[in-house]
């Protein structure tokens, strides 16, 4: 067995071992299956060291770029799009914000309009949050 093989199984172990002990999320762990995979082609006679180094590089790099594509979880763009409707607990005037009630809870809400209040006891729809701020319509604007 070259000695080059070894060199690159006892890396990828390091690797390997360095991702279960230091969570680096999974780019050690790549960069040890690639140091795998060359050690492979090593032994069936990638030569030179410098393209088995290139080899490695280039592999380490797409799978890394592979991984974060394919194992991070997809966000959801918005929190809120499940319950869409509240309730105003206090007028929102003009431009300003009031409270609403959403979800059991009572939050911060402005209109999407700014040319809009919106009196208390309303139905309105959620359309967007902004940090802590809900950014609602009134349920009768939508239907009208």
């Amino acid at each position: 067995m070259p000695i080059f093989t070894l060199i690159w199984l006892l890396a990828g172990s390091v690797l390997c071992l360095m991702e279960l002990f230091l969570p680096s999320a999974f780019v050690a762990f790549m960069m040890g299956i690639s140091a795998f995979v060359v050690a492979v082609l090593s032994q069936l006679g990638l030569g030179s060291v410098w393209l088995q180094v290139a080899v490695w590089l280039l592999l380490s790099t797409m799978l890394v770029f592979l991984s974060r594509r394919f194992l991070q979880p997809r966000r959801r763009k918005s929190k809120i799009e499940d319950a869409v409707i509240a309730e105003t607990l206090t007028e929102i005037p003009v431009g300003q914000t009031g409270r609403v009630l959403y979800e059991g809870n009572s939050w911060r809400a402005r209109c999407d309009d700014d040319k809009l209040s919106v009196p208390p006891h309303q139905s309105v729809y959620v359309v967007r949050r902004e940090g802590t701020t809900l950014i609602v319509m009134p349920e009768n604007i939508l239907h009208s």
